[in-house]
C-alpha cells in the first residue's frame, strides 16, 4: 500500500509541477514543489498556503481476485489567502486556478501510473518499477470554505492498486 501511496504522490507532484513550475513552498528552509503528504511532514503551526496537501483517509482491500485490490481514499486540501498586492481580493481566482491545475493533472492520460517501489530513494537510488500499476477515480470537490481571510477546498480521489506478493 505504501508503494501505491508513494507512486500517486510522485505522479501527481510531477504533473502539477509541469503545469505550474512556479507553485513552490518552503518547508524547513528548503524550497520544493508545492505538493506534500501530511503524514510525511513534521507538524507545523502554519498550514502551507497555495500548496496541495495529500492525506490518506480510508482504506479497503478486496481479496476476491487473483491479487488483492486495494482502494485508498486520498483527500487533497489546498488553501489560499490571495496575493498581498491585491489585498487578498484575488483569492477566489487563485482557488479556481488551483482547482483547474488539480483537475488537469488528474485527468491527463493515462489516469494511471506504473507502481514504483520507493523504499530505496532515501539512499539516493531511483524508485524501481513494480509489476502492476495504480489508477484513480475522478476527483470529487467539496464546497469552498471561508475561514477568516482564507479560502480552502478539499478534493477526494479513490486510488486503486493491486497488492503484489510480499508487498505490505
Amino acid at each position: 500500500m505504501q508503494n501505491a501511496k508513494d507512486t500517486f504522490y510522485l505522479t501527481l507532484q510531477q504533473r502539477l509541477t509541469a503545469l505550474n513550475p512556479a507553485r513552490t513552498i518552503v518547508i524547513r528552509g528548503q524550497r520544493r514543489p508545492g505538493t506534500l503528504v501530511t503524514e510525511n511532514e513534521m507538524p507545523t503551526a502554519q498550514v502551507p498556503l497555495d500548496a496541495f496537501r495529500l492525506a490518506w483517509t480510508a482504506l479497503s482491500i478486496d481479496r476476491t481476485g487473483a491479487l488483492p485490490l486495494v482502494t485508498m481514499q486520498c483527500e487533497i486540501a489546498y488553501v489560499t489567502d490571495g496575493t498581498h498586492a491585491l489585498a487578498g481580493m484575488d483569492r477566489g481566482r487563485l482557488l479556481a486556478a488551483m482547482d483547474a491545475e488539480l483537475v488537469t493533472a488528474l485527468a491527463q492520460t493515462p489516469q494511471s501510473a506504473p507502481k514504483l517501489n520507493c523504499t530505496a530513494t532515501d539512499s539516493g537510488v531511483a524508485p524501481t518499477p513494480m509489476q502492476t500499476s495504480i489508477f484513480w477515480s475522478a476527483p470529487t470537490f467539496n464546497a469552498a470554505k471561508t475561514t477568516a481571510e482564507r479560502l480552502e477546498r478539499t478534493a477526494t480521489i479513490d486510488v486503486f492498486a493491486y497488492q503484489e506478493a510480499g508487498e505490505l
